[in-house]
């Protein structure tokens, strides 16, 4: 097996009522003002043709190969001012 490593980077406009939070296990998520917490995290999209719509699979048993094929995360979130 080989090894693929994918680097993931969004740039938002976020409501400025948005905060950071940390996980107890030291990683950060996003707190919503209206109570809940969102990660922003790979979910694998497939297709029959790469022209096609991509979809998430209805399969939770293809998701959870894929998830398990993942040995660490690093997701980062930073607010940036201007």
């Amino acid at each position: 097996m080989k090894k693929l490593n994918i680097t993931i980077q969004l740039e938002m406009s976020v409501p400025d009522d948005w905060e950071l939070s940390k996980t107890s296990e030291g990683g950060q998520v996003l707190k919503l003002p209206n109570g809940q917490f969102m990660d922003i995290a790979i979910e694998p999209l497939f297709a029959n043709d790469p022209e096609d719509t991509w979809t998430s699979t209805g399969d939770d048993d293809v998701l959870n190969d894929v998830l398990d094929m993942i040995e660490s995360e690093d997701v980062t979130y930073q607010f940036v001012t201007h």
